[in-house]
């Protein structure tokens, strides 16, 4: 995904994002971290004064034969390994602490940044890519934050401190650990940009394995109907052997210099370990320093390690930190529009004038759409697939933008007034409902958010969905399950309705809202519809013409275009392209019947391609 950006090229390298990191994320955090950073300043302070009292207690013990120095350095030792013991314990907490509210205030970002994208922002992108960039990016910021952090405060102060010791025992010895730096920068130099790539594929890969496994749960009926469970597993042991060997192939970058640096690090041990016993030995010196030095070089050798891999896990991490900015940066798609006024409603009269409208350049799918739903009418758009029926309620609820002409209600045009302000005054009900995880009650409020009880009661009611509600046994505390599958189409539709109907919205739009049902429950909720519409501004797209004769107003639509207008009987009479679709999908209902029953015989409309 590229991000829509005014950024410059650099925006995304290391540089860059080590220094937004730290300005933005970890600065509204200083005075934590700061403590977090004395706190691990103790602990590193800890460690080097373990390894210089390890040199003074051989010296009491081998050289001086001192009993009661033995115990005052064993009583230091402790005290000394508690403070050290405790300031790790704080850092660490107050680390992850302030670790987890950067992850909760990223994950807010970026889920109040995709709330502000629009409709055309996610055609062509799945949903598990979010998902993905949402828990990966999250959570690479504070590994990043804390990876710096932790080097500073815990590797370098620690190397300081111990190479301190080192000094103090002996500067000659000390050199023996520069020749392990050079070799080992050199080489770890080489592997980031390897590291990178890899890093983008396992989150690529990672992406898709949730993909897959999105798509094959949610679409679990069809995956069992057509008996697709083995593709499901090829797919996703496809996925998943991409990401092993992305993973293995991590392995053996990251940790391709590990026998390089072990190997000079025994170098330099032996180089101090001979020196050192060349001088206990021959020279007289004690054999505290030699014992001293030895155990602050062996403690430093790990965070001398760890800050010689800091740039390959920093370029690891900070993956994970590009795919969460490359979506906090995109420009929202809908802005605030906190400086237009409010819609004002009347009469609620809705009206299009002229409107064109494209998704894509050179590929118009209205072209001059011009019409006028009356207030508290029912208008009906009807026609073939593909002409642009959905295309207009997606622009009245300003999903899109029009590309020329206006659209009105009560002569204010809709692009002028807040889209928060025209959405309120709007009831939306689809051919696939969406229900939220949670229970009916909870469902059915959302329509208006502080809904009584009683209201919830009523809309449900209205929308003749009140009665099968309570025979569920929790009856509205019933939960719905994931997009409502623990209910039937009709009871889906009917909680729509409900959901709609507490809103009490002056406009409501429909789309198709009893395409996929049957006749028993399209009577249910054709009578909720009835409720629904009742008084108000009505837009209905219509797949069946029979549910729409008694409309106030029948609009053809055709190749983005009203082609003809009229009630139901004036239509018919005028024979044009209402009657011949009419006539139609009467001929398509009467031939079954007019079939022998005997040759299980259905006759398909015409359009329907056959292979």
């Amino acid at each position: 995904m590229k991000a829509a950006t005014a950024e410059t090229p650099d925006a995304y390298s290391t540089p860059s994002l080590v220094r937004r990191l730290l300005v933005d994320e970890a600065w509204k955090h200083w005075p934590r971290y700061a403590v977090s950073f004395l706190l691990m300043a103790i602990a590193a302070a800890g460690t080097a004064l373990s390894a210089y009292l390890l040199g003074s207690m051989t010296n009491e013990a081998y050289v001086e034969r001192n009993f009661r120095g033995i115990v005052i350095i064993g009583v230091i030792a402790v005290a000394i390994f508690t403070i050290k013991g405790i300031a790790t314990y704080g850092a660490a907490v107050m680390l992850n602490s302030i670790g987890n509210r950067i992850i909760a205030d990223n994950q807010q970002r970026m889920f109040d940044k995709l709330l502000r994208q629009n409709i055309g922002f996610f055609a062509d992108r799945h949903s598990s890519e979010f998902i993905a960039r949402l828990t990966t990016g999250a959570a690479a910021v504070t590994q990043v934050i804390n990876l710096l952090i932790t080097a500073i405060g815990r590797d370098l102060l620690s190397l300081i401190g111990l190479s301190i010791v080192m000094m103090v025992q002996d500067p000659v010895m000390s050199l023996a650990g520069v020749i392990v730096a050079p070799p080992a920068f050199l080489v770890l130099r080489k592997l980031i940009r390897r590291v990178r790539g890899i890093a983008r594929m396992q989150f690529t890969g990672g992406t898709r394995i949730i993909e897959t496994m999105q798509e094959a749960l949610q679409g679990l009926r069809m995956v069992k109907a057509f008996s697709l469970e083995d593709e499901m597993r090829r797919r996703l042991a496809v996925n998943v052997g991409a990401v092993e060997r992305e993973s293995n192939k991590m392995a053996r970058v990251a940790n391709r210099a590990s026998p390089l640096m072990e190997t000079l690090g025994g170098l330099a041990i032996a180089l101090a370990t001979i020196y050192g016993g060349y001088r206990v030995i021959e020279a007289g010196a004690t054999p505290g320093q030699f014992v001293s030095f030895l155990a602050a070089f062996l403690l430093a050798y790990e965070p001398a390690k760890r800050l010689a891999r800091l740039n390959i896990d920093l370029n690891n991490n900070l993956v994970g930190v590009r795919v969460l900015y490359e979506v906090i940066d995109t420009p929202p798609g809908e802005s605030s529009e906190a400086d237009r006024p409010p819609l004002k409603l009347a009469s609620a009269q809705l009206e299009f004038n002229d409107v064109r409208f494209a998704y894509r350049p050179g590929t118009p799918v209205l072209r001059g759409m011009s019409f006028v739903a009356q207030p508290g009418k029912v208008t009906a758009l009807v026609g073939p697939s593909g002409g642009g029926k959905s295309t207009v309620l997606d622009l009245i609820l300003r999903f899109y933008t029009v590309d020329s002409g206006r659209i009105l209600i009560d002569g204010q045009d809709i692009a002028a007034v807040s889209r928060d302000s025209l959405r309120r005054q709007i009831a939306y009900v689809g051919q696939v409902v969406q229900l939220f995880r949670g229970t009916i009650r909870e469902n059915i409020g959302m329509g208006r958010i502080g809904a009584s009880e009683a209201e919830i009661v009523a809309a449900a009611t209205a929308a003749h969905a009140h009665e099968f509600i309570s025979g569920f046994a929790a009856g509205y505390d019933t939960p719905v399950g994931e997009h409502g599958m623990q209910l039937s189409g009709g009871q889906r539709q009917r909680i729509a309705i409900a959901r709609a109907l507490v809103k009490n919205a002056p406009i409501i739009l429909l789309d198709e809202a009893t395409a996929a049902l049957d006749s028993e429950s399209e009577r249910h909720v054709q009578e909720a519809i009835a409720e629904l519409c009742r008084g108000r501004t009505t837009l209905v797209i219509a797949h069946r013409l029979a549910t729409i004769t008694h409309a106030d107003c029948i609009l053809v639509v055709e190749s983005g275009a009203v082609v003809e207008s009229g009630r139901h009987e004036e239509l018919l009479r005028k024979g044009g392209r209402y009657a011949s679709f009419y006539r139609l999908q009467l001929r398509e209902q009467r031939a079954p019947e007019s079939e022998d029953e005997s040759t299980s015989v259905v006759r398909f409309p015409s359009s329907v391609i056959r292979p």
